[in-house]
C-alpha cells in the first residue's frame, strides 16, 4: 500500500502544472542536496519530469534562477514581531535569517555574489531590507542613524558576516611564511589569542571558534551600541 501511495504521489506531482515556484522550489532542494555548483537546468528538468526548454518559460537564465532562489529563501525568514521593542524585533528577525542560511549552506555565497552583480538587490531582499529600515525608524532612529546602521550591520542583516580571519582548510601553505617560532615572536598577541580559544574545525570565524556565539556576540554588541546612539539623539 505504501508503494502504491508513493507512486500515486509521484504521478500527481508529475501532472501538476509547471510554475515558476515549482522550478525554484526544486532548484533549492537540489542545491541543498548537491551544492549550487552542480545545479543545472537539465538536472532541474529531470527532477520535474520535463524537458529543459520548458523551464525557460519561467526563468530566462541561470542568473534569473539564482535570483529567484534567493527570493524563495528570503521568504522563509520570519515576519517582524509586533508588540515589542526595536532591538528585540531586529534581533529575532536577523537570527531567523541566520537559521534560514544554516538550512541552506550554499545560500550566503550566492546572495553575496548576486548582490555584487546586480545594480539593486532582488525584490524580496529589497522588501526585507525595507522592512528592517522600517523597524529602526519606528524605534526612534533618525534617517542618518539608520544609514550608518545599515553599513554597520551589513551582511549580518541577512544572517551571515564577512570575517577578517577566515580559515580555509584546503588553503595552500604560504611558502614564504616564517616558521612558527618566528611567527610567535613577531606576532605574540595573535599567537596568544590563537592558543587560548577552543577550536571547532567547521568554524568560518576562525579555526575552531563557535560561529553562533560569535555571530550573536557581535550582533548584540552592535545593537547595544545603536541603542545608546539612538538615546543620545
Amino acid at each position: 500500500m505504501v508503494e502504491i501511495s508513493t507512486q500515486a504521489d509521484a504521478t500527481a506531482r508529475s501532472r501538476a502544472p509547471l510554475s515558476r515556484q515549482r522550478v525554484l522550489d526544486t532548484a533549492v532542494v537540489l542545491a541543498d542536496e548537491g551544492g549550487v555548483e552542480a545545479l543545472s537546468m537539465r538536472r532541474i528538468a529531470q527532477a520535474l519530469g520535463v524537458v529543459p526548454m520548458a523551464l525557460y518559460k519561467h526563468v530566462a537564465n541561470k542568473n534569473e534562477l539564482l535570483d529567484g532562489m534567493i527570493d524563495a529563501l528570503v521568504a522563509e525568514i520570519d515576519p517582524p514581531v509586533t508588540g515589542t521593542d526595536w532591538k528585540t524585533a531586529v534581533r529575532r528577525r536577523i537570527l531567523s535569517a541566520r537559521r534560514m542560511l544554516l538550512r541552506h549552506p550554499w545560500a550566503a555565497e550566492v546572495i553575496e555574489a548576486r548582490m555584487k552583480a546586480r545594480a539593486t538587490p532582488t525584490p524580496a531582499v529589497m522588501a526585507y531590507l525595507d522592512s528592517m529600515i522600517g523597524i529602526f525608524r519606528a524605534g526612534g532612529f533618525s534617517i542618518e542613524l539608520v544609514h550608518h546602521t545599515m553599513h554597520v550591520l551589513g551582511s549580518r542583516l541577512l544572517g551571515f558576516s564577512q570575517e577578517l580571519f577566515q580559515d580555509t582548510p584546503d588553503r595552500e601553505p604560504d611558502p614564504d611564511a616564517p616558521p612558527p617560532a618566528e611567527m610567535a615572536a613577531r606576532y605574540p598577541h595573535i599567537t596568544a589569542l590563537a592558543m587560548a580559544v577552543a577550536h571547532d574545525e567547521a568554524s568560518v570565524v576562525g579555526s575552531g571558534c563557535d560561529d553562533q556565539f560569535e555571530f550573536e556576540f557581535a550582533l548584540d554588541l552592535t545593537l547595544d551600541g545603536l541603542e545608546r546612539l539612538r538615546e543620545a539623539e
